[in-house]
Parts: C-alpha cells; sequence; structure tokens
C-alpha cells in the first residue's frame, strides 16, 4: 500500500499547529501496520520513520516514554530514544526496554537514515507497542566523561600545534586518536598530558546546540577531522562546545562540565604512519 506523499504533505501543513510532521507519519504508519498486519508502509519511495533523538538535547536523561513504529524478530525501531546509536567512534549505549509486562534488554543500537534501531535479546515487540526505556546509566556517564575529555584532547592539540584529527575511537573511560603530526615523543605526550588536565581543572561549561547548516558552516574550523565526514545531505548540524577550548560539530553524548571528566592519564604513543600519530588515553576519578 502506498500513500501520496503530496497528501501526507498537505494535511501535515494543515495540522502543523498541533503535531511536527514527522511524528504524524509515524503515527500513520502505526494506525495503517496495525490494521492491516504489516510491519510498515511505504511513503513515496521508501519508509519515513523519523526517530527523535533525546539525547541529543539532554544527555543525562536515563529514562523515557516511546512507542515502537517499526520491529523486525529482535529488532525495533522507536519514535523516540534516550539510548544513544553507535557512530562517530562511540558505542552504543546499553539497557532496557519495558514492554507489555516483559523487560527487553538492548543490546546494540544502529542508526540508519533517519531511524534508529534497537536489538533486543529477544523478539515480542510489535508495532504500536508502547515502552519504558531505561539507560544503563554507569555506562553511559563514563561514555560522557571519555567523549567530552577526547574533544579537550583535540582542542588542547587544534589549539596549541595545529594538528587536525585523522581518527579516533573510544570505550568507557578509554580512547584513541590520531593527529596529522610527522612526529611524537614520550616528552610532548607528557606535555599534552598536563594541557588537557589543565582544561579540566578550568571547569569550562561544554554546551550543544543544533544549528541550520549554513549557519553551522560559518563557524571557522567547524571540522576537525582531516576529512569532512558530514553528509551533504544534512540540513541542520549539531555543534558542541567547550566554552573557551572548543567548538566543532559532533553527535555524540558529553558531560556538562570539564571538571566532570576526571583524570585524564596518556598511557600511550605511536606512529601509524608517516604523518599520523596515535595518542591513547584513559580516564580516572
Amino acid at each position: 500500500m502506498f500513500v501520496s506523499e503530496r497528501v501526507v504533505a498537505l494535511f501535515c501543513y494543515a495540522t502543523t499547529r498541533v503535531v511536527p510532521r514527522e511524528n504524524f507519519l509515524n503515527r500513520l504508519w502505526i494506525h495503517l501496520s496495525s490494521r492491516n498486519g504489516a510491519r510498515g508502509f511505504l511513503f513515496g519511495q521508501g519508509r519515513i520513520i523519523v526517530t527523535e533523538l533525546l539525547f541529543h538535547t539532554d544527555a543525562y536523561l536515563k529514562e523515557f516514554d516511546a512507542q515502537v513504529v517499526a520491529a523486525e524478530g529482535e529488532r525495533v525501531a522507536l519514535d523516540r530514544t534516550a539510548l544513544y546509536a553507535r557512530s562517530g567512534g562511540q558505542p552504543s549505549d546499553f539497557g532496557i526496554l519495558v514492554g507489555n509486562g516483559v523487560t527487553f534488554r538492548v543490546v546494540d543500537s544502529k542508526k540508519q537514515g533517519d531511524e534508529v534501531w534497537h536489538h533486543l535479546d529477544n523478539a515480542g515487540l510489535q508495532v504500536g507497542d508502547t515502552v519504558r526505556g531505561v539507560v544503563d546509566w554507569e555506562r553511559r556517564y563514563k561514555l560522557m566523561r571519555t567523549h567530552t575529555a577526547l574533544h579537550i584532547l583535540c582542542g588542547v592539540i587544534f589549539r596549541d600545534y595545529g594538528a587536525s584529527v585523522t581518527g579516533g575511537a573510544m570505550e568507557p573511560l578509554a580512547a584513541r586518536m590520531d593527529f596529522e603530526f610527522d612526529r611524537m615523543s614520550a616528552e610532548f605526550a607528557h606535555e599534552v598530558e598536563g594541557r588537557i588536565n589543565a582544561e579540566v581543572a578550568a571547569a569550562r561549561e561544554v554546551r550543544a546546540k543544533i544549528l541550520p547548516r549554513a549557519e553551522a558552516f560559518e563557524i571557522p574550523d567547524l571540522i576537525r577531522t582531516k576529512i569532512n565526514l558530514l553528509p551533504p545531505g544534512i540540513e541542520h548540524v549539531r555543534v558542541v562546545e567547550i566554552v573557551g577550548l572548543d567548538l566543532q560539530a559532533d553527535g555524540g553524548t558529553h558531560v556538562a562540565n570539564t571538571r566532570e571528566v576526571g583524570t585524564i592519564r596518556v598511557v600511550g604513543h605511536e606512529s601509524k604512519g608517516k604523518i599520523n600519530k596515535r595518542l591513547r588515553i584513559e580516564i580516572g576519578d
């Protein structure tokens, strides 16, 4: 079954003061799916699911209510979620979804287009089910501290040494970041460690906001990676600022102040190529 995109657009335009367009599409899909016993429907040339990313506006949100808008065996897509979907080097959140009196463990999450799919330990949820989501806060907060630590590292390296990022990855309280350097030494790593911990002690505020693409790209040095990884079709860009130190495009979760990060130790350095050098860090209390 196909629904005219023009009809949907006109209806949404008429009701924009009542419900956002993406929420209407999700609700319409749920209604049609439940009536026809189908997994989902097509709007135009593709399915329309828009998952509201609650973690983009509130990284400290631990619980949320949502509705299942698509289900495929042991994975589901929700209309809204506070569970981070792995991307940009940050791993997925873990947590649980409680629906129909059953608790399902969320073991992975992945973003596909505008959809976030949560992979569960068992099947059982269906389109239209309401669920209560709970984030594994211990893991999430460790990842928030780690991600902000990487931004501190990136900000110091860019400010003091003018080097771009060439890669990175993280796990809770441990991470690596690669930079466009031709040389690196133990003395340099020690120097960097002192400088990044000074930024932690400075208790700098960390802010996140979403800007129209054109406005975001007016910010000098918005992209800190050697290659611009932002897809050209993205109309809005989320930027994360460590006030007085760093401002860059980013979709991950962060603490509200650098003092929450804790002590950062540079535990290793290595060469990954002629002009590609790696620093490894660990986060302590």
